[in-house]
């Protein structure tokens, strides 16, 4: 196993509630055609964690649970310190007592985005606590390769290798650089999420990018992160994880989280079609 600071890393409570959708109507593509379709926000009932990302007729859809705090100036902690992984409970409503788990976070509206086994039994304003708990996570004997964005406990679960000094990491795909987009150059890459770039879907089929599904693990090849969101530096790599739908707005496209990174090619992608954060979940 890995060596981490685990031990070291802090763990607070965060509270969000279940947010509301909002509509940005209407949408328009890269070739000027317009949608009158749902976007961000609520419960979304038809659409969650292990889910084609193009499957669904809408912008920017969020899987599951979409969640923030109310008051907007404590919203941005709780972007920066959820960790995908992390332990959420329902603590009023009818869910009251229920548990899931943080599968990602998703800038510019900045929802928290959060699976339940019952989402049904959840409302509108519904209050969930989260178990903060990864960031600080560090690989004690590989310090070029910065973590963000992920409970350790999940973190241990992914198979990783060892070899000749480098980490080998299962993804369900490679994402190259010229195939990023919205969300690139964010200050805070521990706080945010950033785009594949849709626009041309033949190279989209290309590399295979259709077929993610929301909480694959993918990597961003040629991209650092950890200074900042999508910096581009050859023979960097990152791993992200798929946390929304594909978009249909000009450079965006299904959202990832960075969780690794590194500049100086420490870490080596090894195609897995089953790396999906559902498996090492367990559920």
């Amino acid at each position: 196993m890995l060596r981490t600071n685990k031990d070291l890393v802090v763990k607070l409570s965060i509270l969000v509630e279940v947010a509301h959708p909002v509509t940005r109507m209407p949408v328009v593509d890269s070739y000027g055609k317009v949608y009158y379709v749902p976007g961000v926000g609520g419960i979304t009932y038809n659409f969650g964690l292990g889910d084609n990302a193009f499957s669904m007729h809408g912008d920017h859809i969020e899987p599951d649970i979409s969640a923030k705090n109310s008051n907007k100036d404590l919203n941005p902690t709780c972007m920066a310190l959820a960790c995908i992984g992390n332990e959420a409970v329902v603590i009023s409503g009818d869910g009251k007592g229920m548990r899931g788990y943080v599968i990602g976070k998703h800038g510019g509206i900045d929802h928290v985005l959060i699976w339940m086994p019952e989402k049904d039994k959840l409302a509108i304003g519904d209050k969930i606590q989260i178990k903060a708990w990864g960031q600080g996570l560090e690989l004690l004997d590989y310090p070029d390769v910065r973590l963000m964005n992920i409970d350790p406990e999940l973190f241990e679960k992914i198979p990783i290798v060892e070899h000749n000094g480098k980490l080998e990491v299962p993804v369900a795909a490679i994402v190259p650089a010229h195939l990023t987009g919205s969300g690139i150059g964010a200050s805070n890459p521990a706080g945010t999420d950033y785009d594949m770039n849709t626009m041309d879907m033949d190279e989209i089929r290309k590399y295979g990018l259709d077929k993610v599904r929301i909480g694959d693990l993918v990597a961003i090849k040629d991209h650092y992160n950890s200074h900042g969101a999508g910096g581009y530096k050859v023979g960097a790599m990152s791993i992200g994880v798929v946390v929304h739908s594909n978009c249909y707005k000009t450079g965006h496209g299904p959202g990832m989280v960075v969780i690794m990174s590194s500049v100086e090619g420490k870490i080596v992608p090894r195609i897995d079609e089953n790396s999906n954060i559902k498996n090492y979940l367990g559920i």
